[in-house]
């Protein structure tokens, strides 16, 4: 299968030289990559929050195979939605999925299906697909839509997960899609979101996932984070560190009800 864009022209500029001018132009001139086993990036309107993925992604190596976690917005398909057959579509071109590293994946966790219908009209993960092309035309994708899962489905998957990557005996950098708070003020979502992040920088996925629901984050990606964290620390994870923090109310002037957006590097 050939998935089509879902949110180009909306979401991030739907023509091509405008899209990858777009993207350069947030990735910016960066130092020498560094390596890294996990990201967290925000997935709004590139308006709003590609200033943060271009500031992470900038500053990493983007191996050839890249998983993408993201949070399921739409209600459709499989609590773990896997795709790795076919190809993913984006105004800069064709995107390969990773049959191998999904087959691994599969072959791990029977909790992951492979389910085209989660990703049909998600943005989450869409939207950092651009980035990945611009720093790795041979890119492999491998795109994972979660909802609806425990503290322990998220470590469990966490772990088949690094399982997964080890077999395939290459890098892989695992993208957690999130976004923070949403729709409180400014001062509310920094206050929340610094909870959850200080769970992030511990490098503690029951701690972020407890905290989330125990503090009423309105953190849509926590599940995806979650699971990266686990999966990072079974790949060896030591540190954390927080690349940007902002909100909406940058780009629209509107600090009383905001989405709150956080960077986040995992190594």
């Amino acid at each position: 299968m050939s998935r089509a864009p879902a949110v180009a022209g909306r979401f991030y500029p739907g023509r091509p030289e405008e899209l990858e001018a777009s993207v350069r132009g947030y990735l910016g001139a960066a130092a020498e990559p560094e390596e890294a086993l996990a990201v967290v990036c925000p997935h709004a309107g590139y308006m709003y929050s590609a200033s943060v993925v271009g500031k992470v992604l900038g500053r990493v190596k983007v191996p050839r195979r890249v998983v993408v976690l993201g949070p399921n917005h739409q209600g459709l398909g499989q609590k773990a939605a896997l795709m790795s057959r076919g190809s993913w579509q984006t105004p800069l071109g064709q995107v390969t999925l990773d049959a191998e590293l999904g087959g691994e994946i599969l072959s791990r966790n029977a909790l992951v299906r492979e389910d085209d219908l989660a990703h049909q009209y998600e943005h989450s993960l869409e939207v950092q697909v651009p980035f990945l092309q611009v720093l790795r035309p041979d890119l492999l994708l491998t795109p994972l839509c979660l909802s609806m899962l425990s503290y322990e489905q998220c470590e469990q998957l966490g772990h088949d997960l690094a399982e997964a990557v080890r077999a395939v005996g290459e890098p892989v950098l695992i993208v957690a899609s999130t976004d923070m708070t949403h729709y409180e003020s400014a001062q509310s979502a920094a206050a929340k979101d610094k909870l959850a992040l200080q769970q992030i920088l511990a490098l503690n996925p029951q701690g972020l996932y407890n905290t989330v629901a125990t503090k009423r984050i309105s953190m849509c990606g926590f599940l995806p984070t979650t699971v990266a964290l686990a999966a990072a620390l079974g790949l060896g994870a030591s540190q954390a560190e927080l690349v940007a923090y902002t909100n909406s109310g940058e780009a629209t002037g509107d600090y009383d009800q905001v989405v709150a957006y956080a960077g986040l590097i995992i190594k």
